[in-house]
């Protein structure tokens, strides 16, 4: 398989832009703020999958460029570095890469056999050359998830009272009143002769009649005109957010015919 520079995949490929955050990034041993050299390049297989990060060393060694395999750097966003369990000197052991160099697997084997080399060296205890005959490893896969949470705060407030407005009534109310009406009227008997001793003339003769008559009585009075309840309830409603999440996912690459078992 062979690899080939960020540069050669499109923009639109999802794993290409973001392995692509990585370059420019500068390169320190793991506990040692020491700084090795920073990342000038990347290498990709065909797929689009990170194979290799193009370590440029600095002017200290003439710009010497050197290949080191994505498996043993952990990358740091917060910080903007790469880690590595490579010291500076171990670094420029390395052999040199260049951009003529031909990455196929023939070339990966003899790199390879560099870094085994290197690891069966006394006093050399970095992890990253150890492919594990006496003991294992364990490589994490990191993923990025969308959390929501809620914060309760304080939108406004609502303040409810009762005001008085005026306004002209008019009311009509009919009322009655008496009046006296003096009436001479003819009777059956005028003109008819009346005896004498008949007839009582008497002075003073009164009748009473009682007259009455009503008046208006208009006042106000309260009455309830209706009531208010103030109370309140609570709505709920969805709100949705979209981003853009990172997943490491796991690479194998073999060479030769080894037999390797994955067990999820």
């Amino acid at each position: 398989m062979t690899l080939q520079t960020i540069d050669r995949f499109g923009p639109n490929n999802r794993q290409t832009f973001t392995v692509n955050n990585i370059k420019r990034m500068s390169v320190y041993p793991q506990g040692i703020d020491e700084k090795i050299g920073t990342v000038s390049d990347i290498l990709l297989d065909d797929r689009g999958q990170l194979r290799y990060l193009v370590l440029d060393l600095g002017m200290q060694i003439f710009g010497k460029k050197i290949l080191l395999p994505a498996s043993c750097a952990r990358v740091s966003h917060k910080t903007n570095r790469v880690y590595v369990e490579l010291t500076r000197k171990q670094a420029e052991a390395l052999p040199e890469y260049n951009e003529r160099t031909v990455l196929d697997n023939q070339y990966e084997e003899k790199l390879r056999a560099v870094y085994r080399t290197q690891a069966a060296q006394p006093g050399v205890s970095t992890s990253m050359y150890k492919m594990n005959e006496q003991g294992s490893q364990t490589l994490r896969l990191y993923e990025e998830r969308l959390v929501a949470n809620k914060n309760r705060f304080k939108a406004g407030e609502v303040a409810i009272s009762k005001r008085i407005e005026t306004e002209t009534a008019r009311v009509s109310v009919p009322i009655e009143k008496e009046r006296v009406v003096i009436e001479q009227v003819t009777s059956a008997d005028t003109g008819k002769p009346v005896a004498l001793g008949e007839v009582d003339f008497t002075a003073g003769e009164v009748v009473h009649l009682e007259v009455y008559e009503e008046t208006s009585d208009i006042h106000k009075q309260a009455f309830v005109r209706q009531e208010i309840r103030v109370k309140k309830l609570v709505e709920e409603q969805t709100v949705e957010a979209q981003e853009m999440l990172r997943r490491e996912e796991l690479e194998i690459n073999t060479e030769g015919h080894p037999v390797v078992e994955r067990v999820d």
